[in-house]
């Protein structure tokens, strides 16, 4: 039960949201581009980035000075069904 009201927690941010349906084809972006395409500060968007990193549902990989993020696509089974609902 904790764990759905974790996920649903992170889930209920229009942010974080916005963030997974940007990273959800397959792309690969810094910081500080996906705060420039969802127009918020880079501090808050470092902030929604490690809250989804945190329960699997990006990676994040660092390469030249800067982080990258992507949609993990081996996400827990649980939370896959939840953002499959949104994103269709």
């Amino acid at each position: 039960m904790k764990r759905w009201i974790l996920i649903f927690k992170i889930l209920s941010n229009i942010n974080r949201l916005k963030i997974i349906k940007l990273l959800a084809n397959g792309k690969s972006l810094d910081v500080g581009n996906i705060a420039d395409q969802i127009d918020i500060s880079l501090n808050a968007t470092s902030k929604h980035l490690i809250a989804l990193n945190n329960l699997d549902i990006l990676e994040s990989e660092g390469r030249r000075g800067h982080v990258y993020y992507r949609f993990n696509r081996h996400l827990p089974a649980d939370i896959k069904k939840s953002i499959n609902l949104f994103l269709q």
